[in-house]
């Protein structure tokens, strides 16, 4: 896949790619200057995950183990072969 460079020093990042990243409108991209080759991170918003830190825990009751056998449903262990 490939994207021409503006004389602007612009990239246009690919759809497809932009999806199996789930890279989205207006999202941050921390570029590594010290990489020998073009990395870019996406740039963690704690400001956002902050904001929704303990939304659910009304809703929450039990154990963690619980908590994730309700949210995932029951977890069938392969039987010991032993």
């Amino acid at each position: 896949m490939k994207a021409t460079l503006t004389s602007k020093g612009q990239i246009t990042i690919p759809a497809a790619i932009r999806r199996r990243l789930g890279l989205k409108s207006g999202q941050v991209l921390d570029f590594d200057e010290e990489a020998p080759f073009l990395k870019a991170i996406p740039v963690f918003d704690e400001e956002a995950m902050r904001s929704v830190v303990g939304c659910g825990s009304d809703r929450i009751t039990g154990s963690a183990m619980e908590w994730l056998e309700e949210s995932r449903g029951p977890v069938e262990l392969p039987a010991d072969e032993t």
